[in-house]
Order: C-alpha cells, then structure tokens, then sequence
C-alpha cells in the first residue's frame, strides 16, 4: 500500500485505526423506502435532502461516510470537517433478465474522476457465487482487476464489498441458504483476498445469517449453534491478511452490535463497519411526516444508534494498521 493510500486509509479511520463509517450509497431501495413511508412517490429532490440530512447530523460522529455520485455528493459537501468520503462506483442493482448478476459502472464516471469530485476512497459492490459457472465468474474477476488497476494509478484505496448469492436458490434468508452461506462467504473472501484484485480493504457480510444462530433464532431453526458460529467468525478472519470490514445488511441496531460481541468472543480480527440501515432506517417515517421531523429523530435516536454502536466497535474491532505495510 502506498504512502497516499495509507493516509487515506487513517482519513477514514478513527485514531485507534478502526474504520467506523456510516453508509447511505442507496439508491433504488432507499427511493422505495421513503416513498413507502410517504406513501407516494418519492423524488430526487427528496432522496438528496435525506442523504444531507443524514451526512449533516450523523458524520461528527463518524470515521467516514459511504455517498454515490449520484445522488450524495450535495451530501458530502456538508459532512463533518475531517470525515472521511468513500464514494460507490458501481450502478445500484443488476439486470435481473441475465444470468450471474453481472456488474456494471456508473457510466459517466471514473476512478479519476470520482477523485476529482473529492473521492477519498473508491468502493465497488459484487454480488458473487463461488459455485457458479466459471465463465461467469471470470467475469467478474476480470471487472475487479480493472477496478483495482484504476484505483492503482489514481492511488486511491480500494474497498471492494463482497455479497454472496446462490445462483439455484434466491431465497437468501431462508433455512437452505443459511446451510450453505458459510462456504460462500469464506471462498469468496479466500479469493478477492489475492494479490491480483489490488483491494485494500474488504466490505463483507458475516459469515452466518444470525437469525439461525442458537441464542438468536427465536422460533426458528438453529442452523449453527454459538460455538460454531463463533468458529466461522474465526475460519473468516483467518481467510485474509487484508483489512476487512462488516457491513450491516439491513438488520437492527442491536441484533448488528450483538453480531459484533460474537465475533470478537470468537476472535475475529476484523478492523471496523460500514453500518447503513441499522443506524439510520428507522428514521425514514418521521423524515416522510416532515424533514425537521426527521432531523430530530437524527439528533436523538440516531445519533444513540452511532454513539452505541462505537462504543461497541472501541471493545470489539482491531486496527488495520498491523496488517498494512
């Protein structure tokens, strides 16, 4: 990692070397959420308005913040002095009439120039099965080596988010997909770890869907007991030398600090969080009703969502800066 890059990185990263950052790259869910909330369709002018309000009152309590080009940049201008800005390059969603989730870029945009917007870090989502075709999976390995070759010439860190997928069964929640998550998440991390992809910090999902974990499954199956969910934590950590990171996929602000108590009983050594909904979802009703409204709702639940989940991440992460050289 280059000198720039790893000042980059601590820009990103809270002094104890641990990246606490807030997500709200959304695009066509967070649209769909606030026009739920509403109950009537939601506009550009009021999916800019929510990721500035989010930036504005959330970021003095954040390493960084996660914004698209697309609809955050207004957002990034009123972060916090010295938050750092991680900006998406990929479109939101994939073509679901092909094969493979195949990737794609936000068209008019490059690494160079996202950097020019004012881009600290650059991320890119893949969705990937380790057990599809090969021909599609070269693919998206190809697609990532030339995102990490622009992120090389600009010198720029490259976080790469990783979420699996079964290409034979799109119920990604359910008992069956729990059975077998474990294998994808390790192999997919095993693979975009290699020295080829260029990434240097990796954005991935736990390796166990916690609604089947015995202690959290409440009236559902226990798919992995405590134990053994704490020893995929483990196997998990031991896949990468890289840093790594958790995302929050949507779950509760609490069911994701638990899932963080899990993993550093285990011994996981990951270095932080890129946390999104669990922070911020629930405000989205109250921000319908009226945006002072939802900046109250910002100021006190919200700002306690963030405040918990640091103080969480102050006993549980570990820095990157042994694993950077």
């Amino acid at each position: 990692m280059t000198p720039n890059k790893i000042a980059l990185l601590k820009k990103m990263s809270n002094e104890a070397g641990v990246i606490a950052a807030l997500a709200i790259d959304q695009r066509g869910s967070l649209k769909k959420m606030l026009a739920a909330a509403a109950k009537q369709p939601a506009n550009e002018e009021d999916i800019v308005a929510f990721k500035e309000a989010i930036s504005s009152e959330l970021t003095p309590y954040a390493s960084a913040i996660l914004l698209d080009p697309e609809y955050g940049l207004p957002a990034a201008k009123v972060r916090a002095d010295g938050t750092g800005l991680l900006v998406a390059y990929e479109k939101t969603g994939y073509d679901v009439s092909t094969p493979g989730r195949l990737p794609d870029l936000i068209s008019e945009w490059s690494v160079k120039r996202l950097k020019a917007a004012g881009a600290d870090s650059i991320k890119f989502l893949l969705y990937y099965d380790v057990d599809e075709a090969k021909a599609i999976n070269d693919q998206k390995q190809a697609f990532v080596e030339r995102i990490g070759d622009e992120c090389l010439a600009e010198d720029l860190p490259f976080f790469c988010e990783l979420v699996s997928y079964d290409a034979t069964n799109e119920d990604v929640k359910g008992v069956e997909y729990a059975k077998v998550k474990p294998h994808k998440v390790l192999e997919m991390m095993t693979e975009f770890s290699k020295a080829q992809y260029n990434i240097d910090v990796l954005k991935v999902e736990v390796p166990v869907n916690m609604a089947y974990v015995e202690g959290f499954n409440e009236d559902r199956e226990v798919v992995y007991t405590q134990a053994q969910a704490m020893a995929l934590f483990k196997a998990q950590s031991d896949a990468t030398t890289l840093p790594y990171i958790f995302l929050s996929a949507g779950v509760t602000a609490a069911l994701f600090q638990a899932t963080l108590e899990l993993a550093h009983e285990a011994d996981a050594q990951f270095n932080g969080v890129l946390c999104g909904r669990a922070t911020w979802k629930n405000g989205i009703e109250p921000f319908a009703s009226s945006e002072a409204a939802g900046r109250q709702w910002l100021q006190t639940t919200g700002k306690q969502n963030i405040e918990t989940l640091n103080s969480v991440l102050n006993r549980t992460a570990t820095s990157w800066f042994s694993k950077v050289q």
